[in-house]
């Protein structure tokens, strides 16, 4: 009896172990995926207003009007936060690499921009995967991490990019995004609402 009783115990304790090694461990509070988070719910402002209009802004570190921005601004002002500029990264990368952008097949033009080049998600979703990481799309909750970076496709015609945070959906089952889909830069549950197209992990 004692013998069976320690197995089971011997068991126990192996199930225990192997669950916990599967557990997902917290993003330690001083990584770079935790501050770009931060970062990015620093900047939350639902008065915000999505304006696409092409404005020309300084370089490097140029910026819209605050109270003024699109998706993409929301990513860029986020990893400014950490002394990221992605204008000038974009810009750089663009330089020497501009076939590799679909400057010329989506939007026939022929030269690097700096007034615009990083805001389009279309060169984000390039740049993230020449520079960063290039993630696996799926449909499950768990493979998507806090400081990832997810783009989607709305109504299979708009381009649309959000950060993945640490703060957890009402329901605790999905990582919430800080984006601008038009209602001002905020915090939502909002990973599954689109078609998912990329997934990236940047850490410069």
């Amino acid at each position: 009896m004692k013998t069976v009783h320690f197995l089971l115990t011997l068991m126990m304790l192996f199930t225990f172990s192997f669950t916990t090694k599967k557990t997902t461990v917290p993003t330690r509070p001083d990584s770079f995926e935790n501050k770009l988070s931060n970062a990015a719910i620093a900047i939350i402002d639902p008065d915000v207003i999505y304006t696409p209009d092409y404005i020309s802004i300084k370089y490097p570190n140029g910026d819209v009007s605050a109270k003024t921005g699109v998706c993409s601004d929301v990513v860029i002002r986020a990893y400014r936060k950490l002394g990221v500029d992605l204008q000038k990264e974009v810009h750089e990368d663009m330089i020497q690499h501009f076939s590799l952008y679909p400057n010329i097949k989506k939007w026939g033009l022929h030269k690097t921009d700096t007034n615009i080049d990083h805001r389009r998600v279309p060169n984000l979703e390039v740049f993230f995967g020449r520079k960063g990481k290039t993630l696996p799309i799926t449909e499950e909750a768990n493979d998507y991490k806090t400081g990832e970076l997810v783009t989607w496709m709305i109504a299979d015609k708009y381009p649309h990019i959000g950060i993945i945070t640490n703060k957890k959906s009402p329901d605790g089952k999905r990582l919430m995004i800080v984006h601008n889909v038009g209602k001002g830069q905020v915090l939502e549950d909002c990973l599954f609402d689109w078609k998912i197209v990329g997934h990236f992990k940047y850490e410069k």
